[in-house]
């Protein structure tokens, strides 16, 4: 007797026009709300002009969002083949980054081949994500409560956390373990491990304190009292809480803050685009750009909750917690409630990377839903 795999890997395939049918097309429409509006603020932070930054952003935009189209129309069970070479190859790209890599601010993160340059963290995102969710995909639900279904899953987890605090890179490294954790809970692991595993860091936070980088450990003392170094170390946090701080409930308006505009917020093209972002539109402003993330995100959620298949609905979630996490932590840290990570902001921020690694997760959470999908 076939298992419901096999009866499901076995289905009729699907015409090109009933797979477009299926495409999820309010999520791409949210996606390119934001993307707008990032492309807009980068115009603001420029000056009025979309070049260099506005320009560049629009056009990757508008490529990648062909790409994950094309995506959602190659079969999922190409995407299950590829999960496991794929957390093999990004492994292996990492653990090669302190041999080859490019030395960049005192650290080496990324990996160069002729004018091309590119941080094998970044596909560690998306392979950790598919890894982890076709591990559970054949793993009945009973089993995933037992104790040695547990230790697979957290080493996979915690090999890249490892290679990538060598580099050292603490933001990728946590991004790894939030989204890995996630990614476990949903599958249905016990609320019980995570709290073991909750009591095990808090004892071993002050070795983990011992071997942090003196920069690190700095950037939590400043988190800690931004005015200890506000021109130095603190200078980021203090000058993102000023501006947004500035733009008050209603906002000056476009173009017209004095913080952005007069170049006091520091990458804010970059990680800090959301401080922009307050100041010219405010309060309220934050609010609206909040919604349409969080809508964002929920409309994911739905997409997982419709799909049969296990990988289906796993790489869906993933990829919208990929969304969750990137947005929860960059507002929290210009807002001052996390340390200073290097965390952008999905879609508005202006980096191919981050971009990259964002659409390509959802061009294969679009497959998985147009082609593992209950009807």
């Amino acid at each position: 007797m076939r298992s419901v795999y096999s009866e499901w890997i076995a289905r009729r395939p699907m015409r090109l026009a009933e797979k477009l049918w299926r495409v999820p097309w309010p999520v791409l429409a949210t996606t390119c709300i934001l993307a707008g509006i990032g492309a807009v603020t980068l115009y603001s932070v420029s000056g009025g002009s979309f070049i260099p930054w506005g320009e560049r952003h629009t056009l990757r935009f508008l490529v990648l969002l062909v790409v994950v189209v094309i995506m959602a129309t190659i079969p999922l069970e190409k995407w299950i083949a590829l999960a496991y070479p794929a957390y093999a190859v990004a492994l292996l790209m990492l653990a090669l980054v302190p041999f080859i890599g490019v030395d960049a601010l005192g650290a080496k993160r990324w990996i160069g081949v002729g004018a091309i340059s590119f941080q094998p963290s970044e596909l560690m995102k998306l392979a950790l994500v598919a890894a982890l969710a076709r591990y559970y995909l054949r793993l009945p639900p009973g089993e995933v409560r037992k104790a040695a279904n547990v230790l697979v899953p957290l080493g996979m987890i915690a090999v890249p956390v490892l290679l990538t605090l060598q580099q050292p890179d603490l933001g990728s490294a946590a991004l790894f373990v939030a989204l890995g954790l996630s990614l476990m809970f949903l599958a249905g692991v016990p609320v019980r491990y995570f709290a073991l595993g909750a009591i095990a860091v808090t004892a071993a936070l002050p070795a983990i304190w011992s071997g942090m980088h003196d920069y690190q450990r700095r950037r939590i003392d400043v988190f800690l009292n931004p005015g200890m170094d506000p021109l130095g170390a603190g200078y980021h946090i203090t000058q993102s809480k000023i501006a947004l701080g500035a733009g008050g409930v209603a906002g000056k308006g476009f173009m017209l803050g004095t913080q952005s505009q007069l170049d006091f917020v520091p990458e804010k093209h970059t990680d800090f685009i959301a401080s922009v972002v307050g100041e010219e539109w405010g309060f309220i402003g934050m609010v609206l750009l909040l919604a349409i993330y969080t809508l964002l995100i929920l409309l994911m959620m739905v997409m997982a909750q419709r799909c049969e298949n296990r990988f289906a609905r796993l790489v869906i979630a993933g990829s919208a917690m990929t969304f969750f996490i990137y947005v929860f932590i960059n507002l929290a840290m210009v807002t001052g409630l996390v340390p200073v990570v290097g965390i952008p902001l999905p879609l508005l921020s202006y980096g191919g990377t981050s971009m990259t690694t964002l659409m390509l997760g959802l061009g294969i959470a679009m497959s998985a839903y147009v082609h593992g999908r209950n009807s």
